[in-house]
């Protein structure tokens, strides 16, 4: 019998839920559907098709791009993450006030944009130090921090609406390169990042670890509560810079900067093929979900479909989506809670 050390055996198990090599038909299936939910709408609205609209709808997912890769981490680990409307606004609040602006003598520039996402990625530790030292389901522990968000970003609004007048920050939202807004690059750049981190990083690893063996990975030796804890963190921080561009395209801040976002987010994922249960997917996967469900809301717009019935479409293909993604695992789930 071969003895190995410990830090082999967290080597053999970080490694172990990496994604399989090649390409199978679950990998591909939605990039497949990205493009035929976008050739049927180019052969239904002519307007849909035009560079003017695709550069829309590249803006338009921007800030659900950011929010998905926060989130995206903790679905990789199983959990659900329900804070980002709170960690959103109290962002917003905090970078308007923090920059030039009409309510105070502030103009912090960058460092109020860092000062906001510090914030945030504050409020998602919260949400990981609940989850691992009080052992509240990650479902309530995020909804909590959510209104503790909302709550100090009403206190900070203050009854009187903080409206920018940064030129940088502004210009993010108007100015554009290669005709693209600065959003949209920004959100590529945070997608890059993202992704070098679920890759390469020990985090990333571990996440995907957590979601697909978690008691393997604590018997192999490994502190599962820090990555926990350090995945809602760096949730929290993309949370925050989405509060912070959603600040930029309106010029003020919003308490409800980050209202339906969580629900978006986690339709976006589930529906580029990050399982909920998880230990499957990626960045990859959430991003190209962004997409469907970007060009789906606005093709729908561009043939005439009441906004009343999208929020009806996109639910009915988070249910689509988590079927076919459990369909393999029926027979192995006989018990569904």
């Amino acid at each position: 019998m071969t003895l190995t050390s410990p830090a082999e055996d967290t080597e053999v198990v970080a490694t172990r839920p990496q994604p399989r090599r090649g390409v199978s038909f679950r990998d591909a299936g939605p990039p497949i559907a990205l493009l035929v939910i976008f050739a049927v709408f180019a052969v239904l609205s002519p307007d849909f098709r035009t560079i003017g609209n695709v550069q829309n709808i590249m803006d338009t997912a921007a800030v659900l791009a950011v929010v998905t890769c926060g989130i995206t981490f903790v679905l990789l680990m199983g959990s659900i993450d329900l804070s980002a409307p709170g960690v959103m606004g109290a962002a917003a609040i905090a970078v308007a006030l923090l920059v030039a602006n009409n309510r105070n003598d502030n103009d912090l520039g960058l460092l109020g944009v860092l000062v906001a996402v510090l914030l945030a990625a504050l409020l998602g530790c919260v949400s990981g130090l609940a989850l691992v030292l009080l052992k509240v389901p990650s479902f309530m522990t995020t909804l909590g921090v959510s209104a503790v968000g909302l709550g100090i970003a009403t206190l900070m609004f203050g009854g009187v609406q903080p409206n920018i007048t940064d030129t940088m920050l502004e210009s993010w939202a108007v100015d554009r390169f290669l005709g693209f807004s600065y959003l949209t690059w920004i959100a590529a750049g945070c997608v890059l990042v993202a992704y070098l981190l679920q890759r390469y990083s020990r985090l990333g690893r571990y996440a995907f670890a957590i979601g697909g063996a978690e008691e393997v990975l604590a018997l192999s030796g490994v502190r599962v509560a820090p990555y926990k804890v350090a995945v809602f963190t760096l949730a929290g921080a993309f949370y925050g810079l989405a509060g912070v561009l959603v600040t930029s395209q309106l010029s003020a801040g919003l308490v409800q900067a980050g209202r339906g976002f969580d629900f978006a987010a986690i339709t976006a994922a589930v529906v580029g093929g990050t399982l909920l249960t998880g230990g499957r997917g990626g960045i990859l996967h959430s991003t190209v979900g962004v997409l469907i469900v970007t060009v789906l809301t606005n093709g729908l717009v561009q043939i005439g479909v009441s906004p009343y019935w999208q929020g009806g479409v996109q639910g009915l293909i988070v249910v689509a989506a988590v079927s076919a993604a459990v369909f393999p695992q029926r027979r192995r789930n006989q018990v569904t809670k």
